[in-house]
């Protein structure tokens, strides 16, 4: 099954969390932060201005994005996590 986003939605897949320090130590799972860097997996077509002209998206499958700690709506497809938000959750594009 595929997922393909409406208007200014996307889909993206979030990274691991790291488990251990850079000191090394291992951290327990409920000590782990909530990742905020995310891959880009699917994207809509875009939104419509006020006067109809279709306003492009900003980023592109395959784009690593950092996002908004809780933004979006968190959804299993086949056994994989993804994130569907809207683009204006979308804080930058990691280069």
């Amino acid at each position: 099954m595929t997922i393909k986003p409406l208007a200014d939605r996307v889909v993206i897949k979030m990274t691991e969390a790291e488990e251990t320090t850079k000191s090394g130590i291992i951290l327990a799972g409920s000590a782990k932060e909530k990742p905020q860097v995310a891959e880009v997996v699917a994207v809509g077509e875009g939104k419509y201005d006020d006067n109809g002209k279709l306003v492009p998206m900003t980023v592109k499958v395959g784009d690593k994005v950092l996002t908004s700690k809780y933004s979006g709506t968190e959804v299993k497809v086949d056994g994989v996590e993804y994130t569907i938000l809207s683009q204006e959750d979308i804080l930058a594009i990691v280069e």
